[in-house]
């Protein structure tokens, strides 16, 4: 069986080398995976820009042209952290049509690993921590529209809470929002999900392990999903900049083969996303990000 894989050139894209945020990572992860020949033509898929029907269940139509046309306020540029730009909007609505696809490609083939996304961080009309769209809100609500999927988890294992994605999905019964964050990271005001972990800073791998196992476990069973949706960020790792926690890269590997595999044995259709991570060596950072579809190949025998 073959890994679905979902990528587009256009989620790196001409950006400051100097910036926090590691544009080219997207590029990377995907040239990284290319040449150990876990990338293909024949399992990787091109996004397109996402539907316009899907992108309104979750977000502002007013808001979405304001990302679209360039219009977005100082104070809103501030917000996301990242400076507008045609291609920035180019991704930032591609981004979550990836998404999507991966989750189709999740519920035919039982597992697909989009190669961005886990933009948890925006809101229904405005932008925040390196996010303009959410793409985990915006596939949940359109999955939740095809026939057999109605209950979706959405298990954030990026170590900043999934504010955005709490908000946007907040009262709904039939998306369950689980995030386990570093609590005291951003964002400062934080938001109610269905199930918040907050974790002490310098949280070291075995109690990191045991928290999410339990946590996971603990979703599974109550929320009975047709579906995960799954933030695999890396930012957890030992010595990232914006993080507060401290695992190791093995530590990286044990919770995605705990969370991979605690899924999948449960016969769960699975989309994985890669979230936050950041590092000055930037390929470094996309050997990280690649942990979870490697794990994901080894589950499935490759």
């Amino acid at each position: 069986m073959q890994l679905p894989l979902v990528y587009h050139p256009s989620y790196s894209y001409e950006f400051p080398q100097q910036h926090r945020f590691a544009m080219v990572k997207f590029r990377y992860l995907y040239e990284l995976l290319r040449q150990r020949g876990i990338a293909t033509a024949a399992n990787t898929y091109r996004s397109g820009p996402c539907l316009r029907k899907w992108l309104l269940q979750a977000h502002c139509p007013q808001y979405l042209q304001r990302i679209e046309e360039g219009g977005l306020s100082s104070k809103e540029v501030r917000e996301l952290g990242l400076p507008w730009s045609p291609g920035l909007a180019r991704r930032s609505f591609v981004s979550p049509g990836g998404t999507v696809l991966s989750a189709l490609l999740a519920v035919q083939h039982g597992m697909a690993c989009h190669l961005a996304g886990g933009t948890h961080h925006a809101h229904y009309d405005k932008a925040s921590g390196f996010c303009c769209i959410n793409d985990l809100a915006v596939a949940a609500l359109a999955m939740l529209q095809q026939p057999g999927i109605n209950r979706v988890l959405i298990f954030d294992c990026d170590v900043h809470q999934g504010d955005g994605t709490a908000a946007i999905l907040s009262g709904r019964d039939d998306a369950f929002t689980c995030s386990i964050h570093c609590e005291k990271n951003f964002p400062v005001r934080k938001q109610c999900s269905d199930l918040d972990v907050g974790l002490a800073d310098g949280i070291e791998d075995d109690a990191y392990l045991e928290i999410v196992a339990t946590t996971l476990h603990r979703c599974l069973d109550h929320v009975q999903p047709d579906l995960v949706l799954y933030d695999a960020g890396v930012d957890v790792y030992a010595g990232d900049p914006l993080g507060r926690a401290n695992i190791s890269w093995q530590g990286i590997e044990q919770r995605e083969r705990l969370v991979l595999n605690a899924i999948r044995a449960r016969g769960i259709p699975l989309t994985t996303v890669i979230g936050g991570g950041y590092d000055d060596d930037r390929r470094q950072l996309a050997a990280r990000h690649a942990i979870v579809v490697e794990q994901a190949l080894a589950l499935l025998g490759g």
